[in-house]
This record gives structure tokens, sequence and C-alpha cells, in this order.
């Protein structure tokens, strides 16, 4: 009777430890789930999207194991949003959404409904057939009927009037005016953006008028956030406008209030970037800490429940390690020795990777140094050319103060300092890397414009998102190259560089009305710069083709995909 009772109250004791460790399990799966989603949080906050992506798709299959649909349905959305902002990551986003999308159609949510409402017409976005984007912005306005969501109307009008921007401007104007109706809705920071991105338009319908009434507009609101980056906005469209207009007067008054908010703008970023890494090290370090303390609590309560079950079951626990005790010691051991073993392979294998790594390095440092030289350098020399050639007309003509015209030159001449001093210590793109292709080049015609020889625009579309960055150097000294055989050999007044991405296509187009060439009498293979250039585009897959007849300008063509 004793042995049987005995044995009961051992079975007993086995299925009391088992549910306690699946309860233990199923806590601990929670932990892991809600850690990995915070990572993937951390890692897009930092730009590093691989790692984002991987953190975010074992949360989602910890929480798919645990049936938390809410949670899920947050995974599937992050996801959705990080695939479709990368294009070097190879996994189709629409599936993520489909998920979400049901999802909120089980809860009857109008909110979740709204948001995939949005991301599909995002997803389905094309400004040359516009109806199947069209179609969801229009299912989010009627769920916007609901008073609570009302407020969402004036982002949803702003993108269809973004959407027919290029093939149906009368449905643009209409939906620009519908946004502005509701302007009460928006801050003064989303006003202005408003305003300044309708008076584009404007412009580009040769509504100058209309364009210059809207920027005024946007130049009288309090800005919250940002105020001199917004006023350099502004006042650089001003003067654009007023100058396409015919009035040079005031087109020459808002340049002058351009160049102060740039130079004031320039003279704050670096302190400002500073203030911002500090901002973001704290609160990282802050959320770091409110989610280990989180988990340390989640912790200490199985821990708690652990214990308890350990010391209820202490004998046959203690009867089982002192089994295997000797056996995992055994093992350890052995496992040990085949990890030093290991170390020691990887650290020679390391070593010799590194010393061939080195010698290639070497050899590309020796190459890279050669073209920028030739690409970064020549540039500037060629633009502080430029600013000779104005000191000497101005010395003879007095247009234009000898102080501001000095004052150009000399900064040039320490611009030419720091490209060679640059070309002997820096790493990387340096403006490419922080800011990208689009800044870059955009900084580069500003400036090559202010010398007052040459005026460079540049028109953009779909650069919404930034490329490979060993792709955007290589584009932009290719832009680079081009634009000072413009200034050297052209004798041109007016340049355009249009830069767009379409289809994973880049595509860009550098016009000028200098003098031109004839295309047949030229030999393309002949000079470092062409030649460098034909090699560039051939190493990228690219096309290259030129354009020019004489007494009519020149155009160059590139086309490059994009991976």
């Amino acid at each position: 009777m004793l042995i049987h009772l005995y044995f009961k109250f051992k079975k007993l004791q086995i299925i009391i430890f088992l549910i306690c460790s699946f309860s233990y399990g199923q806590n601990t799966k929670l932990d892991s789930a809600y850690f990995y989603f915070k990572k993937g949080k951390e890692f897009d906050y930092k730009n590093k999207h691989f790692k984002s992506y991987s953190n975010f798709i074992k949360s989602l299959d910890l929480y798919k194991n645990l049936d938390l649909k809410d949670s899920i349905a947050k995974c599937n959305l992050e996801l959705f949003e990080l695939i479709t902002s990368q294009n070097n990551l190879e996994d189709n986003s629409k599936p993520y959404l489909d998920e979400y999308y049901n999802y909120a159609l089980e809860k009857k949510d109008s909110l979740n409904l709204l948001k995939a409402a949005n991301r599909y017409a995002q997803y389905f976005w094309n400004a040359d057939s516009v109806n199947l984007s069209k179609g969801y912005y229009l299912k989010g306005l009627e769920l916007t009927k609901n008073k609570k969501l009302s407020k969402y109307k004036v982002s949803i009008y702003s993108n269809l009037a973004y959407l027919h921007t290029k093939k149906y401007p009368d449905t643009a104007t209409r939906y620009y005016n519908k946004a502005l109706e509701l302007k009460k809705f928006m801050n003064n920071d989303v006003l202005a953006g408003t305003y300044i991105n309708y008076s584009i338009f404007l412009k580009n319908q040769k509504k100058y008028n209309k364009a210059i009434e809207y920027l005024k507009k946007a130049e009288a609101i309090e800005i919250e956030h940002y105020k001199l980056k917004y006023n350099k906005i502004i006042y650089r469209n001003l003067a654009n406008t007023y100058k396409l207009y015919g009035k040079h007067k005031n087109a020459y008054e808002y340049y002058e209030k351009y160049n102060i908010a740039r130079d004031s703008l320039n003279n704050t970023a670096q302190n400002i970037a500073i203030s911002d890494l500090n901002i973001k090290y704290e609160t990282e370090k802050k959320e770091k800490l409110n989610l280990q303390l989180e988990i340390d609590k989640e912790k200490q309560q199985n821990q708690l429940i652990a214990s308890l079950v350990i010391i209820f079951l202490g004998s046959i626990i203690s009867i089982l390690l002192f089994k295997n005790s000797t056996k995992k010691r055994k093992v350890a051991e052995q496992q040990k020795e085949l990890e030093t073993q290991k170390n020691i392979t990887l650290i020679k294998e390391q070593e010799i990777s590194t010393i061939n790594a080195m010698v290639n390095g070497q050899e590309k440092e020796r190459k890279q140094i050669a073209e920028d030289l030739h690409d970064n350098l020549g540039s500037v020399l060629a633009t502080l050319k430029l600013h000779f050639d104005n000191l000497k007309i101005n010395n003879e003509k007095k247009k234009i103060d000898q102080k501001v015209l000095f004052d150009k030159t000399e900064k040039l001449i320490d611009e030419a300092y720091l490209k060679v001093r640059s070309i002997a210590h820096a790493k990387n793109a340096g403006v490419i890397a922080n800011e990208g292709l689009l800044t870059a080049v955009q900084m580069m015609a500003e400036k090559i414009s202010s010398a007052d020889k040459i005026q460079i625009d540049v028109v953009d579309f779909g650069l919404n998102k930034r490329l490979d960055n060993s792709l955007e150097i290589s584009v932009f000294r290719i832009i680079q190259e081009l634009v000072t055989n413009i200034i050297k050999h052209a004798e041109a007044k007016n340049a355009t560089i249009n830069i767009s991405l379409y289809d994973k296509n880049l595509n860009i187009i550098i016009e000028d009305d200098g003098k031109g060439f004839d295309i047949n009498k030229v030999n393309l293979n002949n000079g470092m710069g062409i030649s460098s250039i034909k090699t560039r585009v051939t190493h990228l897959n690219g096309n290259f083709k030129v354009d020019s007849t004489l007494g009519k300008g020149s155009s160059i063509i590139l086309d490059i995909p994009v991976n």
C-alpha cells in the first residue's frame, strides 16, 4: 500500500513539473518575441535594414507560434514598410500587407483599415497610371467620414494631389485646394510644406503669380521647427519664380536672403548634428535600459516559479544531476578542447585574409587617389577659374562689389586645399555618404552657379530613397566630371542635370546651351575624362550616349540599372 502511494506521489510530481515547464516556456517565447520586435525597431532607426528585417521575421514567427494576432499584425505592418522602403531586401512586401488587411477586416477596426488602404495606395503608386492607387486613397477617404478619423483627410488629399501632378494637373489643383480647405487640422510646419509643394506645382504650370502668392503665405507662417531650413527653401523658390516671372530685382533680393539663410544653416548644422547624436544616444540608452528592466522583471517572476518547482521536486532533480554530472563534465571538456582548436584555426585564417586585404586595399587606394585628383579637385579648380574670370571682368566694369568676388574666390581656394587634404585622409565620400546623391549634386550645382558664370539647374524624380552607397559615389563622380567638361569647353550660359529613378533604372540627362561640337570629328575614346566616364558606366552595366550639334549645345544621356 505504501509503495502504491509512493508511486502515485511521484507521478503527481512529474505532472506538476511538466505543467510548470510549459508555462515557463510560453513566457520565455513571449519575452523573446518582444525582444526581437524591439531590436527590429532599433536597427530600423539606425538604418541597419538587414538586421531589422531578420529580427522582425524572428518576432513574427514567435508571435504566430503563440497565436497573438494583435502582435502579428504589428509585425506584418513593420515588415511591409521596411521592405517597401528598401531596394536591397529580396522579399515581396505585399503578402505582409495582405495579412494586416485581413486582420483589420476581422476586427472591423476602421483605423487599421485606413492604414491598410493608404499602404495599398503607396504600394500601387504610379504617376503615369493613377487609377489603382487612387482607388485605395478613395477607400481611405470613405473611412475618414468617421469623426474620429476625419483628421486624416488632409494627408490623403495631399497624396492625391501629388499623384495627379504629372498627367492630370487640373485634378491635382482640385485636390490641393481640398487639402488647403482643411488647413485648420494642420500645424504650422505641415501647412508651410503644403504651400511650398503647391507653389512648385503652380510654377511648373507657369502660373508664376499664384506660385509667388503661396510662397508668400508660407513665408508669413511662424515655423515651429527647422525655421532656417524652411526659409532657405522658401527664399530659393521665390528667387527662381521671380526670375522666371521676369522680376529680376525681386529675384535678386530673395537670392540675397537665400544666401544668408544658407550660410546661417551651414554654421549651425554641425552643432545641431552633434546635439542630435547626443539625444539619439541618450534615447537609445534609455530604451535599452527600460527594455532590460522589463525583461529582468519577467525573468524574476519566472525564476520564482522555477524555484518553487525545483524545491518541490528537489529529490528527483538531485538524483538526475548526480547521474548526469560526470557525463556532462566530460562532454564539456571535449567541447572546450574542440572550440580551442577551432579558434586557433580561425585566427590563422583571419591573419591571412587581413594580409591579402591590406595588399588589395593599397592598390585600390592608389587608383582612387588618381581618380579623385582628376574628378574632385578638377571640378573645384574649374569653378575657381570662373571666379577669376569674373574678377577680371568686374575690374573693368565694376558691376559687383569687388570684396564679395574676392571672398567667393578665397572660399574656393580654401575648398581646393580641403579637397587635397581630404583625398589623403577620407575613407568615404563625405556628403554623399551622409546626405545622398541628390543632395550632393544640388550642392555642387549651387556652388558653381554662385559664380554667376553659368546657371546649373537640378531636376529630380523618384529619388525619395537612398541608393547603394558605392553606386551613389560612382554616379556623383561621373556627373561631376561631365559638369567640369561643360565649364571648360562648352562656353555655355545654362545647363540642366535631370536625374530620375523609375522601375529600377537610374536615368541621367545632362544638357547645356553651349557651342556644341561635331560628334563625327571627336574621338570619344581619347582623353582621361570622357574615357574614364565610359569605363565607369560600362562597369556599372549602363549605357552612355552623346548627342551634340554645332551651335546648339550638347546632351549626355546615361542609363544605369539599380538592383
